[in-house]
């Protein structure tokens, strides 16, 4: 996850989310799959809407979508609420939390040392220094 989302503004919410989908098999599914990752978070959006129409807290939820059906092991999330406001600052890390519940790994780049605290360890880089 990175701090510009890293979408497709041009394209529509479906074609940013088939990015995701693109290697799997069964593309019968698609289209449920993608309207299930939207509902899991919190959008509930026309599918064909342009990206760039949409506020920065629905892209970043879009790109998360994106990131949910990729079902990766790993997950890097930069600075995945310095651009939101409180409201959808919560959304996405309850739904980062959920997807640590899903046996992910997930590391955090952050400055806000409240939502540091959400998480098992804590690196702080300026401790690190020689």
């Amino acid at each position: 996850m990175f701090q510009n989302f890293a979408l497709l503004e041009n394209q529509t919410i479906s074609q940013n989310l088939d990015l995701a989908l693109k290697f799997k098999k069964n593309k019968k599914d698609n289209m449920n799959l993608k309207k299930e990752v939207l509902k899991k978070v919190s959008l509930d959006l026309d599918i064909k809407r342009i990206v760039n129409s949409l506020s920065g807290g629905e892209q970043q939820r879009v790109a998360l979508a994106r990131l949910i059906l990729k079902d990766p092991k790993i997950i890097l999330a930069d600075e995945p609420t310095g651009s939101l406001d409180t409201k959808n600052g919560k959304i996405v890390i309850d739904l980062l939390l959920n997807l640590l519940d899903e046996n992910k790994t997930m590391i955090v780049i952050t400055h806000d040392l409240d939502l540091a605290k959400r998480f098992d360890v804590i690196v702080n880089i300026s401790e690190l220094r020689n």
